[in-house]
This record gives structure tokens, C-alpha cells and sequence, in this order.
């Protein structure tokens, strides 16, 4: 084959190359349009039937209490008349009782008066004194109409036009949501949820996150607050979970759409306490250590049950219960016991068996007094003291290695250099930590001489 049949040849496997490159990324945009064809056809399915399922249900309740107030009103109008007729009843008997008597009356006078002369006498003397008894003069009082009730409805528009105004701006229909999740961020055992506001005319007063398994189908509660991210904790290492969050706009009550849900899952194994160490008590999780009365004196150090603190990312001492950090590494102390110049909490490049204390060789950590110690050694630069309500922060990330050996082998001996920033409160304290060979990542822990400290760590 000649040269320029070949030149023609690696064009031609070139071209279709790029062809097929060119087909898949077209069908990955197909599906991703597939994708939101989908989405927008779903939200509006789910709006409609949301839509008309509320008003429904505000339909039915407004004719119910319609329908309640006129059966109240009604009630009202019986009651009244009823109240009302009965003495007008009492007073027609006793009028009709009194005309049955004078017809009676007038009958026996006119009797009397056409008898024969024998008995005229007898008779008008009976007439007379039933005439009397009778007391022709007494007639009963009958109310005046004025003095009787008149029964009227008192209506107006003003519901109506209150309705009509309160029904005109009652509800609304919303392209988009006014927040979305912008982020999802694995940590041990937890994901890192970011978010943020997308409508800038939205005044948003509250957020509230929520989260499920893929294959679950009720979302729960993780976060409602001001903060704009949250770390979810206790999910399980390679499990999907799908994150959705809304807000609540300022002076309002009822929450906004929810975002577009967002599938994040995290690879990392969560922070835990080995078991087993004399001194302290683990939780079930064994993410919560207690610092116990046994073997008071002398707890000596609780290692994690493996080094899963990585170089770039945040360890944080926290002893704020109510607040949950964003960092990568959390350990709350939501209690207290009595200081020791030897309790200590840091991270260290190997879980030594036997040390008091993690101010040793290979080790940087912070005293509860705020003394801060680097290989065993005391910085000058101090920090505030650690007590219930502070955080502790470690920020670690590798500035070179220097190996010694032959075969140019970190791991077979070398320094490692690693640039370290501790922080207490407003104060931040940076120094470089020279390892005598690579770790890719560390163990972190805790000592405490007497017993009361209590670290969660997540």
C-alpha cells in the first residue's frame, strides 16, 4: 500500500472515530432531552392534579361552611318566630274564647227578650247576672305591630368581594423553583448537601432539606434552618440517595416547590471509635465516646478503628451540639469532665498501642487547654481552650516529599511534608508537619485523664 493510500487509510479510521464520538455524545444529548421532556411533562401531570385536587377540597369546604352558616341562620329565624308567636297564640285563644262567650251571651239575651210574659222575667234576671259575671267592659290588650317582631336578613357583598380578591391571588403556578440543590459532596459516611437561591426576587426566611433512598418512597427531615448546606449523616457507603430541598418565603407560612431531586451517594466509610478500649464506652454506632470511670487516671488514647482522615480535607473538633458542620471530619465534645494537661485531640499518622497521650512523635493535636503540640513537641502559638460550645478545626494538605531512598520509594523511607492549619474560636494557628515517611491518610483521637468527656464524631 502505498504512503498516501495509508495517510488516506488513518484519515478515513480517524473520521469514523470521530463520527461514532460525535453519534454517542448526540445520543446522550437525545436522552438528556428525553430527560426533560420527561420532567416537564411529569411536574405538569403532578401540577394539574394538585392543582385541582386543592381546589376541590377548598370547594367542598367552602360550601360546607356556607351550607352551615345559612342552617344556623335559619335556626335562628325559627327559634324567633317561635318565641315570637307563642304569646300572639295565647292571645288569639283568649279572644276567641271571650267572642264565643258574647255570641253565647247574645243568644240567651235575645232569647229572653222574645219568651212569653210568664217566664220574660226569670229569664232576663239569669240574663243580667251572666251578664255581669261576663264583665263586657274588660277586653284584651293586643301588641301593637311595632311591638312585634318583624323578622329581616342583614346581607351584604363584602364576603363576596373579599372572596372574590382573596380567591383572585390564591395560589400561583411556578416555572421553576425559587431554590436549587447546587451540590452534593461525599464524606464519611455522610454527603455534603449544597443549595442555593435561583429566583432573585424569592425572600427566603427558612430552608428545609429532605432525603430518601432511590428505592424508598417517603421522604424525611434532615435539615430545616437559614444555612445554605448541610452534612446528612448516617447513609450507607455506595447506596443512592435522592435530596430535595424548598424554602419558606419571608412572612409566609406554606413552604415553596421543591427542587428538582438530585441522586448523591458517598463511597467513603463512616468516622468510627474502635471498641475495646479500656476507659471509654462507645455508642451502638460507636460514633459517640465517652470517657468512663474505669481506670480513672489513666484512659490512655482512642484511636479511630481506622485511619480514614485524608489529606485535603476538614477535620473538626466540635463542641456546639446544635450545629452541624460542613467538614468532612466532625467530633463534637458535648461534655465536659476536669482538664488534664495531657488530654489531647488531634490526628496522628499510626494508632500507637500503649501512648498516654496523643503528644507524641508522629502526632499533632491540640490540649484542652489550648496548648498545641507537633511531634511531641509544645508550639508557643496557643489557642483557646477547648470546652463545651467551642470547635477545633484541622485543615491538612501535602506540600512535597522528599525520598532517600535507592530506588527513589516513598514508602521506603523520606520526609513528608505536610502544611497544617489548626483553629480555635477566631484564632488559626499554621505550621508544617515532617513525617518520616508517606501516609495517604491518618487516624485521629482522643485521650482524656479524667472521666465526664463526651466526642461524637461524624
Amino acid at each position: 500500500m502505498s504512503v498516501e493510500a495509508e495517510v488516506l487509510l488513518q484519515e478515513a479510521k480517524e473520521s469514523i472515530e470521530a463520527a461514532q464520538n460525535y453519534r454517542s455524545e448526540l445520543q446522550q444529548r437525545l436522552q438528556g432531552l428525553s430527560q426533560a421532556r420527561k420532567q416537564v411533562r411529569g411536574s405538569s401531570t403532578h401540577t394539574r392534579e394538585a392543582l385541582r385536587r386543592h381546589f376541590q377540597e377548598l370547594q367542598t369546604a367552602l360550601s360546607r361552611l356556607l351550607s352551615d352558616r345559612l342552617n344556623t341562620l335559619l335556626q335562628e329565624v325559627d327559634a324567633i318566630e317561635q318565641d315570637s308567636v307563642s304569646p300572639l297564640d295565647d292571645c288569639q285563644k283568649l279572644i276567641e274564647h271571650g267572642v264565643s262567650m258574647a255570641d253565647e251571651l247574645l243568644r240567651e239575651g235575645e232569647a229572653a227578650i222574645r219568651c212569653g210574659i210568664s217566664d220574660k222575667e226569670d229569664k232576663l234576671c239569669s240574663f243580667a247576672k251572666k251578664a255581669l259575671n261576663i264583665q263586657l267592659d274588660s277586653l284584651p290588650e293586643v301588641p301593637a305591630l311595632v311591638d312585634v317582631p318583624c323578622l329581616s336578613a342583614q346581607l351584604d357583598d363584602s364576603l363576596l368581594h373579599v372572596m372574590r380578591e382573596r380567591v383572585a391571588r390564591h395560589g400561583s403556578v411556578a416555572a421553576h423553583p425559587p431554590v436549587q440543590i447546587e451540590e452534593l459532596v461525599e464524606r464519611p459516611g455522610s454527603v455534603l448537601v449544597r443549595w442555593c437561591k435561583v429566583d432573585e426576587e424569592f425572600n427566603p426566611q427558612d430552608y428545609r432539606l429532605q432525603y430518601r433512598r432511590s428505592n424508598g418512597t417517603q421522604y424525611e427531615d434532615a435539615y430545616i434552618g437559614k444555612e445554605c448546606e448541610f452534612l446528612v449523616l448516617h447513609l450507607d457507603p455506595h447506596t443512592d440517595y435522592l435530596f430535595r430541598v424548598c424554602a419558606r418565603g419571608e412572612g409566609r407560612t406554606e413552604w415553596s416547590p421543591w427542587s428538582v431531586p438530585q441522586t448523591g451517594y458517598t463511597t467513603l466509610t463512616p468516622h468510627e471509635w474502635c471498641p475495646g478500649v479500656d476507659g471509654y464506652i462507645l455508642s451502638s454506632r460507636k460514633n459517640i465516646a465517652m470517657r468512663s470511670d474505669s481506670n480513672a487516671g489513666g484512659g490512655g488514647v482512642l484511636y479511630s478503628s481506622s485511619p480514614t482522615y485524608f489529606c485535603g480535607q476538614t477535620l473538626t473538633f466540635n463542641s456546639n451540639p446544635c450545629k452541624t458542620l460542613s467538614s468532612a471530619y466532625v467530633c463534637r465534645i458535648s461534655a465536659a469532665g476536669q482538664m488534664d494537661k495531657c488530654d489531647s485531640v488531634g490526628v496522628c499518622a499510626d494508632n500507637q498501642s500503649g501512648a498516654e497521650s496523643l503528644q507524641r512523635d508522629q502526632a499533632v493535636c491540640i490540649s484542652t487547654n489550648g496548648a498545641v503540640f507537633v511531634n511531641g513537641k509544645e508550639m508557643t502559638n496557643q489557642l483557646p481552650a477547648i470546652t463545651v460550645g467551642s470547635s477545633v478545626t484541622f485543615d491538612m494538605e501535602v506540600v512535597s516529599m522528599f525520598p532517600v531512598s535507592n530506588n527513589n520509594n516513598p514508602s521506603d523511607g523520606g520526609n513528608f511534608k505536610l502544611r497544617v492549619t489548626i483553629g480555635s474560636g477566631n484564632r488559626e494557628v499554621v505550621f508544617y508537619w515532617l513525617l518520616d515517611q508517606v501516609v495517604d491518610c491518618l487516624f485521629f483521637g482522643c485521650s482524656f485523664v479524667h472521666p465526664g468527656w463526651k466526642v461524637l464524631v461524624f
